[in-house]
């Protein structure tokens, strides 16, 4: 004899009818369905939750990491600037489309013009530092170099055109005002 339905029972023992047996069925069918939509709609929250904590995850590494670069940028512009207490020369420079000045030696000022030092942004004020050193600084953030100018763009001043006009008229870097 084959097994029958629970419900297949209750309608042969006369306890429900075809019409309350589909009802029956129809709700219980949309029921799984619901909890089918709802499981569904729960996976995806729960997705988007974890892409979220992922993404906030990276900004707060990222933000870390520029933290860490800067203060990297600041120890080294700390350690190596060159004490200018004995400056008394006013060295012009541009800072965007500032223009600043430093009091600094003449061998300090003519370092400056000839690349081997360099002009750092330092908090609010400007530090002098070795060339070598602002290279190192312009590899992690570019904002802090404010001047640097390298040996060769120094004698590639001094070189002239021979069909420069005003060859004869050559206009010094260091001029004082």
């Amino acid at each position: 004899m084959a097994k029958l339905s629970l419900q297949e029972q209750m309608l042969k023992a006369g306890l429900v009818n075809e019409k309350k047996l589909k009802k029956a069925k129809k709700s219980s069918k949309k029921s799984r369905d619901l909890a089918k939509e709802v499981k569904a709609s729960v996976q995806v929250s729960q997705q988007e939750k974890v892409q979220r904590a992922k993404e906030l995850n990276q900004e707060q590494k990222q933000a870390q990491h520029e933290k860490e670069i800067l203060a990297q940028v600041k120890q080294l512009v700390n350690m190596n600037k060159l004490d200018l207490k004995k400056g008394d020369i006013k060295y012009n420079f541009t800072d965007g489309s500032v223009i600043k000045y430093l009091h600094v030696t003449t061998e300090v000022r003519d370092q400056l013009l000839n690349g081997i030092l360099a002009i750092a942004r330092d908090n609010d004020t400007y530090s002098v530092i070795p060339n070598a050193v602002a290279k190192k600084i312009l590899e992690r953030n570019q904002d802090t170099i404010v001047e640097q100018k390298s040996a060769q763009d120094s004698q590639s001043e001094e070189l002239s055109d021979e069909d420069d006009p005003y060859a004869d008229y050559v206009v010094p870097d260091d001029l004082m005002w």
